[in-house]
């Protein structure tokens, strides 16, 4: 659905767009005509539009900050519940950074599937890392990534997007603790949903729908986490946060002047922390 988003985004949007994957289309394989064309033909619901704002906006605020990293020469990039995540196959940037995609094997394996079935090459630069955010222990996630190639004597930007809604709170804890053990300098961005009584009315508009279908298929919403609480979640496992930005707050307000359906709602909120020096 967040690739779908993403494609969509380049299709009934207007120009300019906020966030150009130009691989997502591609990704969605046989599926791309049927989800797209719930976009195309009511791509003003909510729902829609909302899942659209979310997803590039997220992304563009987590693709710009790695851009500004890699200029300082960090050249490992760590994706949490990378899913159908098309950076490496895209960007410019892929040629100078180590992409670790981290996810459940079932999903990695259905990725994998994906890029064949459409004749996209993996890029030498990617490592895909099997791993399960409610089971894996501190220790195992951490050795996944070393396993697979990660130097943890370097710093990295670690993303994790659109996962943390579906986990427990101690999931969320063993993976924070992860990644407070990489090198000093290394940052994160997470993706955390508001409880309720924070949200504003698009917000929990657009929660009391998604949420009961995510429940019906299986994924229901688990964790809402004021900003405070992620703070005290971060400071507890070891991170320094950095800053919270809103979706009104990933790109420049003159980019909300917009003809079509996309509105920056308050549900979601990027919280960028960093391993500090010890």
């Amino acid at each position: 659905m967040a690739a779908a988003a993403r494609a969509a985004h380049l299709l009934v949007d207007e120009a300019p767009s906020i966030f150009a994957d130009t691989m997502a289309h591609t990704f969605l394989g046989e599926r791309a005509d049927e989800l797209l064309s719930y976009h195309r033909s009511y791509g003003d619901h909510p729902v829609l539009s909302g899942a659209r704002t979310t997803a590039v906006t997220r992304s563009r605020y987590t693709e710009d900050r790695l851009s500004e990293l890699a200029a300082r020469g960090i050249d490992q990039y760590v994706i949490l519940g990378a899913g159908l995540d098309s950076f490496a196959y895209r960007s410019a940037l892929a040629d100078r950074v180590r992409v670790f995609e981290v996810d459940q094997p079932a999903t990695q394996d259905w990725k994998r599937a994906r890029l064949a079935a459409t004749g996209t090459k993996v890029p030498a630069s990617v490592v895909f890392v099997p791993a399960d955010f409610e089971q894996e222990s501190t220790l195992s996630l951490a050795d996944h990534l070393v396993r697979a190639g990660f130097d943890r004597s370097r710093p990295a930007l670690v993303s994790w997007l659109g996962v943390t809604m579906y986990l427990t709170r101690e999931a969320i804890g063993q993976t924070l603790a992860a990644v407070s053990g990489l090198a000093p300098g290394t940052e994160l961005v997470v993706e955390h949903l508001l409880p309720a009584e924070l949200r504003d009315e698009a917000g929990q508009s657009y929660a009391e729908l998604v949420m009961a279908a995510a429940a019906e298929q299986g994924e229901p919403w688990r964790t809402f986490l004021s900003c405070e609480q992620m703070d005290g979640l971060l400071f507890e496992h070891r991170l320094q946060p950095v800053e919270r930005v809103r979706q009104r707050e990933t790109i420049d307000p003159a980019g909300w002047e917009r003809t079509d359906s996309l509105r920056p709602f308050d549900l979601s909120v990027l919280a960028r922390a960093r391993v500090p020096v010890r």
